[in-house]
């Protein structure tokens, strides 16, 4: 009962905060719940993340894939300062993503704190979640600077 509730009070809180991904998330959440397919929450748990970004993925490669990006632009992004900024970017988020990968694995019971500011930034500051394991990684690091000022 109690999970119900919690879903259907991010469906409210998705459909008032405007954040179609939240709704949308919480109701195939409660309709696996109610039609008691509770075998598919391990594999959703297990996988997810990895599904998620798959698709992510493929839709930020599409305009590779159809050729809307010439090889001009392409060659650009390591000459030219924005596309050599994207390139420390990419690296250093990739770098941070692997960094909250390990705190979740270390301290899961974060991941708790990471749903609710996920959804405080969804419905408040109106941003899109595609990020968990990069805000792992951010909480990572201001963990790891407030042990530097201890």
């Amino acid at each position: 009962m109690w999970g119900e509730t919690i879903l259907v009070a991010l469906i409210l809180i998705g459909i008032l905060g405007k954040s179609n991904i939240l709704a949308t998330s919480a109701c195939v959440l409660l309709v696996v719940k109610l039609t008691r397919l509770n075998s598919l929450f391990p594999i959703l748990e297990r996988r997810g993340l990895e599904l998620g970004l798959l698709f992510l993925m493929i839709s930020v490669l599409v305009p590779f894939a159809t050729g809307k990006v010439p090889p001009k632009e392409i060659l650009g992004s390591f000459t030219s300062v924005p596309g050599l900024l994207a390139i420390l970017g990419g690296t250093l988020a990739t770098y941070m993503n692997g960094q909250g990968l390990t705190m979740l694995k270390i301290d899961p019971e974060l991941m708790v704190g990471l749903v609710l500011g996920g959804i405080i930034g969804i419905v408040l500051l109106k941003g899109i979640p595609v990020g968990p394991l990069m805000a792992a990684g951010l909480t990572a690091l201001f963990i790891k600077i407030i042990d530097i000022f201890k």
